[in-house]
């Protein structure tokens, strides 16, 4: 499936709450000095450049190295969410993934959190191979992409994030109607028709139904169970009568009475 990259434009746009304003409120912090403060902020800064830049590679290690030389600092949270980032933009998903969860479980009640967890989740996203191969990943953004929108229904990710849970949906269902089809070509019915059921109960709302239901007429008139055959052939033309896919399976339930 060829997946839509949410561009690294829009991500970036997202992070400026995430930019060095109110550097002079955290230097006044207590137990920061003066030269601690300029020198994490200098280096805070040159992983900033770099980023707009467009070096991602260099502005994540330059963002790690904030954390690592200065770890009890402000900076170095603000360092990690951009450091996600910045894996993310250089298309490195899984250390994006990585250091999106390692922000969310030293700061889990943060107020970028969201931002964390839609990075984890398109990180994810980005990944999912095709129907061919094998959908652990798929899994895996689906589950990321439904914790996002459980927890922050109304945050600023959240549409994007469900748009994404139809997509990944539609995907799985794909792989299952692939699977279905070559049951179906082995003459291998029951197992044929358990995966064309599985879409209709899980993936109902997704463009693969019509034709698992056309599917699951053919496999139930090639087990001899007609009436079954003709319930779903009803179950179609209710719910897609326009379809291409009822007019083959009435077509295949008339042909059957005649026969």
């Amino acid at each position: 499936m060829a997946v839509s990259r949410f561009t690294t434009a829009a991500l970036l746009a997202l992070t400026l709450s995430l930019t060095v304003a109110g550097c002079a409120r955290d230097r006044a912090k207590k137990g920061d000095t003066a030269y601690v403060a300029r020198d994490v902020e200098t280096l805070y800064n040159l992983a900033k450049d770099t980023l707009d830049k467009g070096q991602y590679r260099m502005a994540a290690a330059l963002f790690d190295e904030v954390e690592r030389q200065h770890p009890y600092s402000v900076w170095a949270r603000r360092a990690q969410l951009m450091s996600a980032f910045s894996y993310y933009a250089a298309r490195q998903y899984s250390e994006a993934v990585l250091a999106g969860q390692r922000f969310l479980s030293l700061h889990p009640g943060n107020r970028d959190a969201p931002y964390a967890y839609y990075i984890i989740a398109v990180s994810q996203y980005e990944q999912i191979a095709d129907t061919s191969r094998d959908q652990k990943t798929t899994g895996q953004a689906l589950d990321a992409l439904t914790e996002l929108v459980r927890r922050y229904p109304d945050s600023p990710y959240a549409e994007d994030a469900r748009l994404k849970i139809d997509l990944v949906n539609d995907h799985l269902a794909g792989k299952e109607m692939d699977v279905g089809r070559f049951h179906q070509k082995q003459r291998q019915w029951i197992a044929a028709s358990i995966r064309f059921r599985k879409v209709i109960e899980q993936y109902q709302t997704t463009s693969h139904t019509p034709e698992a239901l056309h599917r699951l007429v053919e496999c139930y008139l090639a087990l001899g169970i007609p009436e079954e055959a003709k319930r779903t052939a009803a179950v179609l033309g209710a719910n897609y009568p326009g379809s291409k896919w009822y007019e083959r399976a009435y077509k295949l339930v008339q042909e059957h009475k005649a026969a």
